[in-house]
């Protein structure tokens, strides 16, 4: 593991690249597959319970997980979604796993700031342009 000092378990969603995954696993990280913990096909809300049961950082790449979270951490009127950690992608498939490649030390640095507190949550939004955290 490289750069972060808490190791990071990532789950990716249905629609999120396999691909996506690689990063994590070249810095020493751990991945869990859809597949491995539910069926295609499962509710938003079931992912997300998973994600949360794993203890693991949700990737999706659509923008349906966003609704279970908003901006600042504020849950969206309902306390179980309340300790998802999501890192969302906003852009194709083809250039997902190579921004997660550019920004796994940003990644890592978040994870450890937010591992310092357990109220607090990781939220990154990846955008072919930009790249942004919400505390």
């Amino acid at each position: 593991m490289s750069g972060a000092q808490s190791p990071l378990k990532v789950l990716l969603d249905e629609g999120a690249p396999r691909l996506a995954g690689d990063p994590f696993l070249r810095r020493g990280h751990q991945v869990i597959y859809h597949g491995e913990v539910c069926e295609g096909g499962a509710s938003d809300e079931v992912v997300a319970a998973l994600s949360i049961h794993n203890e693991a950082i949700l990737i999706a790449i659509d923008n349906d997980m966003k609704r279970l979270v908003r901006r600042f951490g504020n849950p969206n009127n309902n306390e179980k979604f309340y300790p998802l950690h999501l890192i969302s992608i906003g852009c194709d498939e083809v250039l997902a796993a190579k921004r997660i490649d550019y920004a796994m030390s940003f990644i890592e640095h978040e994870w450890d700031i937010c591992r310092q507190k357990k109220a607090r949550r990781l939220w990154i939004d990846i955008r072919p342009h930009r790249l942004a955290s919400y505390r």
